[in-house]
């Protein structure tokens, strides 16, 4: 109960109906960690069905991750979306997927937002731009997940167009709810909220130097460079939102199905493109935890995929305080008596 219920709706009431039905169950432990999807490769190649992925869940959560000789935890996906290139999904642990049966236990709603109009090129269709978002409701904790592919680029001033769109899809990403009296859910409105992605920022520094400096491994020098996190002090844009510690080489751009990065080895008629962090995590809200921050070195792309780990706490009603604190079932109480 550490932040105020934003519906004008009477707790106790709401407490009471939710008791009748239902306890809520205990908080699990932290999961163990999942360190390879492989076993779940197959199942990505699958094309996703956008029409009833709009809706909560409770259709389509019965794809288990499952191994009776793995003593791993079992993980349900709970929802998935995708618009060409950009795809989220989102995987918890099975006893986290149970409080989808309790009231405002477990839900979610995804949306997505192409940066491109309808006059877009095929070309540009195949690699569009743009983003998709999962708000994901846990007990009383409202969680936002965003995975964008924003402007290319290593033009002067392609910066400043990769923070509009990010201003862009914040302004036009909105979520049904069926709390707060109905209203339209935003990214910002979320308690922790999670960005990641081909961002697609570059560093502005001459390409021999940004070379030499990867072959040194200097990445804080190259860093002090790097457009995004010149835009975060800046507080030009992800204003308030952390990242964390990068010590790793850049992600983008390498030749595929090698560790070489293009333009090594120059070729006739190939564009230039410096070394850069492009693929990225950032994360802002109470209650988080970075407890790593790497990348993995699968070459079937020109970028290496970044990958993040988090510890994050999220509120749950506590019943029997609750309870003891109402003193009657059906007594009137304001939120703010509960606040900290």
């Amino acid at each position: 109960m550490k932040r105020s219920h934003q519906s004008s709706g009477n707790l106790g009431s709401m407490w009471f109906e939710q008791v009748q039905r239902h306890e809520v169950p205990e908080v699990p432990e932290v999961p163990e960690v999942i360190d390879s999807f492989s076993e779940v490769s197959d199942w990505l190649s699958e094309a996703e069905d956008d029409t009833f992925l709009e809706e909560p869940i409770g259709q389509y959560y019965n794809e288990i991750i499952k191994d009776n000789d793995d003593p791993r935890p079992e993980y349900v996906r709970i929802v998935g979306k995708q618009m060409v290139g950009i795809y989220v999904s989102i995987w918890v642990r099975k006893e986290i997927e149970e409080a989808y049966k309790q009231p405002g236990g477990l839900s979610c709603w995804s949306r997505s937002y192409g940066l491109y109009g309808k006059q877009a090129s095929y070309e540009r269709l195949l690699l569009v731009q743009g983003s998709v978002s999962v708000s994901m409701s846990l007990f009383q904790s409202r969680l936002c997940f965003v995975c964008s592919h924003l402007t290319s680029g290593q033009k002067d001033g392609a910066e400043q167009r990769r923070n509009a769109d990010v201003y862009e899809i914040i302004r036009r990403t909105r979520f049904s709810s069926i709390l707060d009296n109905n209203q339209a859910q935003t990214i910002p409105s979320h308690d922790q909220i999670f960005w990641f992605g081909d961002l697609n920022y570059r560093l502005n520094m001459m390409d021999t130097e940004v070379r030499r400096l990867v072959a040194l491994k200097q990445w804080d020098e190259l860093i002090n460079s790097d457009q995004l996190s010149r835009e975060l002090r800046g507080g030009r844009v992800f204003e308030g939102w952390k990242e964390g510690a990068i010590n790793f080489p850049p992600t983008y751009k390498y030749e595929i199905n090698s560790d070489t990065y293009v333009g090594e080895n120059p070729r006739e008629g190939e564009k230039k493109r410096s070394p850069a962090w492009c693929d990225r995590i950032l994360w802002i809200g109470k209650g988080i935890k970075q407890l790593s921050y790497k990348r993995s070195e699968l070459r079937m792309s020109d970028h290496r995929p970044v990958s993040s780990m988090f510890l994050v706490g999220v509120e749950v009603f506590d019943h029997r305080k609750l309870k003891k604190a109402l003193n009657v079932n059906s007594a009137a109480v304001h939120p703010e008596i509960f606040l900290e």
